[in-house]
């Protein structure tokens, strides 16, 4: 009959590996490079955020005409009395969106927008 022996192999000793140390000087240099893509990215930023008020178009101004909510007024009243001939709902939704009412409520003495389309 035949033996086997078995032995383990020789491990040498390996020394720890060696912690990495920063200065002070060696901390601002990796936040200034950590900073970096930051200030990049807000430099473009503003370099290139100003490009749509530098054209050399002129901006178009908009007139409408104003009402003055008085007591008892409602956007009905008030759609009824600047488009008499067209239907109430659509003035009173082109009113709503014009002035950005979400609840429809109005207050007295309050400046509410009229559409151009429904002025005279």
């Amino acid at each position: 009959m035949s033996t086997i022996t078995v032995t383990a192999p020789s491990v040498t000793a390996v020394r720890p590996a060696t912690r990495l140390r920063l200065t002070a000087r060696g901390r601002r240099v990796l936040a200034g490079l950590a900073a970096l893509p930051l200030a990049a990215g807000i430099a473009f930023a503003a370099i290139s955020g100003g490009s749509a008020l530098a054209s050399g178009d002129e901006a178009q101004t908009v007139s409408f005409a104003t009402v003055t909510v008085l007591p008892g007024d409602t956007l009905w009243s008030i759609a009824e009395s600047v488009a008499p001939s067209a239907d109430p709902r659509t003035v009173i939704s082109a009113i709503e969106r014009l002035n950005a009412l979400g609840t429809g409520s109005l207050q007295v003495g309050q400046q509410i927008a009229i559409p151009a389309e429904y002025t005279d």
